[in-house]
């Protein structure tokens, strides 16, 4: 009888898995099933990325009919018409929902005139497949305009995760979807405390504008548009946040509606795509929400009235459907920068057997605001009664090995905070310097230890060898960086096995902000986390930490991927660095991580990767020797250290290439003829790295390899033309004479 039982429940499930995805305007993809133990899956999807519109012909009287907002290729959004970038004329993208072990295969084709993009796969560690990672010009190239590029992995980590376009503002612009990887029914510790984990009940939310992302961007960096989001919208849907008794016939936009029937328990899934300083509140009227996983990492079940959800953040929680037969708002309440504009927005969870009919409640911003005990609270730290932190979370079981709490074998304290500082990309110390301008035109830059996150030119996992000289830093090769602007591709180098700790403190001087940062290709333990004042100095925090004032949990610390900071204080993860290759670390906010707000681990050296797949797309910088003629008549100004290419040969036969830290033992020493150029290193790096080196920088400036004039009076010495394009002339003259002849 038992027997009969689970197999009728399977089959209700599955029909239940049926029937949501045929109400859905796409249907069902085959690997979206009951993971039932059964073989796993080869899943292919092809994502095709254009230009698109809200509100397009394909809405036809879209609100007016509501049948018109779910027609094939319509995005109502928050019913304001604006360009988007969808994939697939879809707002959010396709939802991948695959089990255990399944491969995905993604096919992306760039339809976008002019501009190139890529996708990362937003919780998956990429175990073994680091050039699937999607992070331009640090795993792959960008995939260029009317160009393919093909996604292949293991869903390896269980979990709610997603995917997003990890190239400029694509994500504020609709480039993003759910990836859901389910586990078998034995396997989930937690599936006994629900009856239905639905495709449906996945929640894409995310702030949201009325404009380009770019648009909103440039506005606020180059004048005084704000940053602030203007609106919310909930898997592709939502109004403008106005009380629905002031809104028109045009702004009463449909509302994802979420169906539960009376007496059942529901798992829930919401993911986060936020991407400017909005973290939302999110409750469920007349219900309580056991919160039971986190970035697919599963916790002790914890009952609270709401929970705040960060930038990148996920959380899976338990829906209890044992009220009266009705339809209850979810509500969606905006903080940080969402308060400026009272943004809030809201959804339905309607009982089977009610009318479809909204509830009677007027939302307006403050009543979304439920009171009582939340999880995640916004720079509260630690928590109380009514404040779980995820710090306070406990993981579900302890790990399988106690490795993470033994001592680190690397600790890196990384603090940041908004700067005063010229930079380049926004502010001119000769004509328009940061305390030369308006106050409401000053650019303060986001900068962990005082340096900004440059690309490279190339890929450094497939193409390190392509590298210029000097293109990876760390805080040891850069000088005077508080006083002067620095922006490298900053690097930190990690063993492969170790042990590794980050604290991270945000100083809080310059805002009152909260940053949530996210690693690639792995997870972390939150040990700790504190708000100690309204602002805190990073020797404070290591004397608290040297008489023992901070308290780490290394027992059964929660496992995620993004934490957030509180302003003021400081949270400390740890990790294993197991999984070679370079990592993305970095603040998920968009306009933060644009402006260079990260940092790249490289974990274990270039012999630990997996091989570059055959074939693989390779790019990079294009600057061959000019003509004799061409050479005589041009003026150098700031040349960058390593423009010739790395197999020039010079007329004895001996070849100029960027030194390998294997040439750097104690310094590097060329020297052909008269010319010798010799600089010392006051460090040792792995072999294989290629690190910029102190006497390359002028005022602590590294110099934009493809834009030098803009430092001539930043980054230059006063003469206007540096040593090293002096050091180089002698180079180019004898390959342009020995070489070219």
């Amino acid at each position: 009888m038992a027997r009969f039982d689970s197999c009728a429940l399977i089959l209700l499930v599955t029909l239940l898995f049926i029937v949501s995805a045929s109400s859905a305007k796409e249907s069902a993809h085959d690997c979206q099933r009951v993971c039932d133990g059964g073989p796993a899956r080869r899943c292919v999807y092809d994502f095709h990325v254009e230009y698109y519109f809200t509100m397009s012909k394909a809405c036809f009287d879209c609100p007016h009919k509501g049948e018109d907002c779910d027609r094939h290729h319509c995005i109502p959004a928050d019913g304001i018409e604006r360009g988007v970038i969808a994939i697939n004329r879809q707002l959010p993208g396709p939802s991948i929902q695959v089990c255990e072990g399944d491969r995905i295969i993604v096919n992306v084709k760039n339809h976008l005139p002019g501009e190139s993009c890529t996708i990362h796969w937003h919780g998956i560690h990429q175990v073994g497949s680091p050039y699937m990672d999607g992070v331009p010009l640090v795993t792959q190239c960008p995939i260029s305009p009317a160009s393919s590029f093909r996604y292949n992995f293991i869903a390896e980590n269980p979990g709610t995760h997603f995917y997003h376009s990890h190239s400029g503002f694509q994500r504020s612009d609709g480039v993003f979807g759910s990836l859901v990887v389910r586990q078998n029914k034995e396997r989930d510790p937690h599936s006994s405390l629900y009856d239905y984990d639905l495709p449906e009940h996945v929640m894409m939310i995310s702030d949201w504008l009325g404009e380009l992302g770019v648009a909103k961007f440039v506005a606020h960096h180059h004048d005084d548009g704000d940053n602030k989001p203007s609106s919310m919208i909930i898997n592709g849907r939502g109004r403008i946040p106005k009380p629905r008794n002031e809104l028109t016939s045009n702004e009463t936009m449909p509302l994802s509606v979420f169906n539960v029937e009376q007496g059942r328990r529901y798992r829930f899934r919401v993911i986060s795509n936020g991407f400017l300083n909005c973290p939302i509140q999110l409750s469920v009227d007349d219900h309580m929400l056991t919160v039971i996983a986190s970035d697919g990492g599963a916790i002790q079940p914890i009952e609270v009235d709401s929970l705040v959800i960060h930038a990148g953040e996920r959380y899976d929680f338990i829906v209890n459907a044992g009220q009266e037969i009705s339809s209850y708002w979810i509500r969606l309440h905006g903080l940080m920068d969402c308060g400026p504009k009272r943004v809030f927005q809201a959804a339905i969870l309607r009982y089977h057997g009610a009318l479809e009919t909204e509830p009677d409640a007027i939302l307006t911003y403050e009543n979304t605001n439920r009171l009582g005990k939340v999880l995640n609270p916004v720079n509260i730290a630690p928590g109380d009664d009514e404040h779980i932190t995820v710090a306070e979370l406990k993981a579900m079981s302890p790990s399988k090995t106690n490795d993470w709490s033994r001592e680190p074998d690397r600790k890196f304290v990384l603090s940041y905070d908004f700067n005063p500082i010229n930079s380049w990309h926004f502010h001119d110390p000769e004509h328009y310097p940061i305390f030369g301008a308006e106050k409401n035109h000053r650019l303060y830059t986001p900068q962990i230890n005082h340096i900004s996150l440059r690309m490279p030119p190339s890929p450094p996992l497939s193409q390190h060898g392509d590298l210029p000289f000097g293109t990876l830093c760390n805080e040891s090769t850069v000088v005077n960086c508080q006083q002067e602007f620095c922006d490298c591709t900053y690097t930190l180098q990690i063993p492969l096995g170790s042990l590794v700790e980050l604290i991270l403190i945000d100083k809080g001087v310059t805002f009152d902000a909260t940053h949530p940062f996210h690693i690639h290709g792995s997870a972390f333990h939150v040990v700790a986390m504190e708000r100690v004042a309204s602002n805190v100095t990073v020797d404070q925090i290591k004397l608290m930490d040297q008489k023992g004032h901070i308290r780490r949990n290394l027992v059964d610390a929660p496992v995620k991927d993004t934490v957030a900071v509180p302003d003021g204080g400081y949270t400390i993860v740890r990790f294993m660095a197991t999984n070679p290759g370079y990592w993305l670390f970095h603040c998920h906010l968009s306009f933060h991580i644009e402006v260079g707000m990260g940092l790249i681990f490289k974990v274990g050296e270039h012999h630990d990767f997996p091989q570059v797949p055959e074939n693989f797309p390779k790019c990079g910088s294009w600057l061959p020797p000019v003509d004799e003629d061409e050479f005589e008549s041009i003026v150098i100004h700031n040349l960058p250290y390593n423009v010739t290419d790395k197999n020039e040969k010079f007329g004895d036969g001996t070849t100029l290439r960027p030194p390998t830290s294997s040439d750097l033992d104690e310094s590097f020493s060329f020297s052909s003829g008269e010319s010798e150029l010799t600089t010392e290193v006051p460090f040792t790096l792995s072999d294989e790295d290629n690190f910029v080196i102190p006497q390359h920088l002028t005022n602590g400036t590294l110099s934009h390899s493809e834009s030098p004039m803009i430092h001539a009076t930043s980054g230059a010495n006063p003469f206007g033309i540096s040593f090293i394009s002096f050091a180089l002339l002698p180079f180019g003259y004898i390959y342009t004479v020995f070489v070219r002849r």
